[in-house]
């Protein structure tokens, strides 16, 4: 990659067309990994970076467990592709240097009292980079601690701020810091807090302070940016509780109930009906006869049975 020849247009704006106070987009996405306690998948700008939180767990061997408090370790890691030109697998001083500045950087905020002799692990693995790697992993690390439900005092927010061609710009790219004059990422509690500062370069005392006030500004906004990431999948879940109470089981059918209606339709047999008879003056038939009860002692004799029937009964008995 060659130096450009000029790092703002005549509008002032940057390379990607960003202002100076402005970040590149993220994009977050929570719980990614189903076998860690907690994870997060951060789009920043081109950075692609994978954070998993495994624990609080047993800490092993014994002999390195605090009978006080929990242990934080902080694994940093950029693959071996996730460059231009391929990188050695495996830890190097770097890797190791940003692993431990990003491990003090979550000790202000994690509550590891209340998880004595135990480890939290939290990896952040680099997909693809390309410029502020190490604030984007514990952007990703911050939201992941929480989907894992640890007690934290708060979020952690980290953001870079740089000097260009003698301008301080926000959220440095990758030409910006490859050939920028200074780099100085900076993380912070939601309070506002420092928790880790770094710089390389130069920056004046007022420069220091305006650059200061700038990574404030970024900060709050990667904040809203986690905390809506951690709204979006807790609210689906109440909502998901909140469908599965809300679905009432069906009765079974009772074959005293009209379901359509809701009448009990069945007759109670206690009550009697009246029976109306009708006589006809030829016959003296009865017409229209209603029973409701069918008892088989109150049956009425047949009055055709004729005489030779019943001699012929008795005959038989």
């Amino acid at each position: 990659m060659s130096k450009p020849e000029k790092f703002f247009d005549e509008n002032g704006l940057r390379l990607d067309g960003r202002r100076v106070d402005e970040i590149r987009p993220m994009k977050i996405e929570v719980g990614v990994l189903s076998r860690a306690d907690g994870s997060c998948y951060l789009e920043w700008g081109n950075n692609k970076v994978l954070a998993g939180v495994f624990g609080p767990r047993e800490l092993h061997p014994r002999r390195m467990q605090r009978p006080d408090t929990a242990i934080v370790r902080y694994r940093y890691n950029m693959a071996a592709f996730s460059v231009e030109d391929r990188i050695r697998p495996g830890p190097n001083r770097r890797s190791t240097e940003i692993s431990k500045v990003s491990r003090e950087a979550f000790e202000p905020v994690v509550m590891t009292h209340l998880y004595p002799s135990a480890v939290i692990d939290v990896f952040a693995e680099v997909l693809q980079a390309d410029a502020g790697t190490r604030t984007a992993a514990i952007n990703a690390a911050a939201i992941a601690l929480a989907d894992a439900g640890i007690p934290m005092k708060g979020l952690v927010s980290a953001c870079a701020v740089g000097k260009v061609d003698g301008k301080l710009v926000l959220d440095l790219g990758k030409e910006e810091d490859n050939y920028g004059d200074a780099d100085l990422p900076v993380a912070m509690t939601q309070d506002g807090d420092i928790t880790l500062i770094q710089m390389d370069g130069n920056l004046t005392q007022d420069e220091f302070k305006e650059a200061m006030e700038m990574v404030k500004v970024g900060g709050k906004q990667i904040l809203e940016i986690q905390r809506e990431a951690l709204k979006s999948k807790f609210s689906q879940f109440k909502t998901e509780e909140i469908e599965e109470a809300a679905v009432i089981e069906t009765p079974e059918p009772d074959a005293t109930i009209d379901e359509t209606v809701g009448i009990e339709t069945e007759v109670d047999e206690s009550v009697e009906t009246d029976t109306e008879v009708i006589e006809t003056e030829d016959d003296n038939e009865k017409v229209g006869a209603v029973f409701v009860e069918d008892d088989a002692n109150d049956k009425e004799p047949d009055e055709n049975t004729d005489d030779e029937d019943v001699e012929e009964g008795e005959i038989n008995e």
